[in-house]
């Protein structure tokens, strides 16, 4: 299972790939939208992606609850804990 670091820095990568802007030395706490320029076609194509990396599915009311980096990480580790608990219990 991958750690809170890694998800990050696939997650920034992600971001830098589908918006074209670097982002350095990102904070937990920067907004997706004013912070980090995201808007709503950014998250969703950022969302669809993470979802094919990590072969999981976001819900949609999962998505409407983030707003800052730190959200999207926080989601994204509860889901790999349940996805890797499930393979384990399989």
């Amino acid at each position: 299972m991958s750690d809170r670091n890694a998800i990050k820095q696939t997650l920034v990568e992600l971001i830098e790939e589908d918006t074209g802007v670097r982002h350095d030395n990102i904070d937990e706490s920067k907004n997706l939208r004013t912070d980090m320029g995201l808007d709503s076609v950014d998250l969703v194509s950022v969302v669809s992606q993470v979802e094919r990396r990590y072969r999981i599915r976001l819900l949609q009311e999962d998505l409407q609850k983030l707003v800052t980096v730190g959200d999207v990480l926080d989601l994204l580790d509860a889901k790999l804990r349940v996805a890797a608990e499930t393979r384990k219990a399989a």
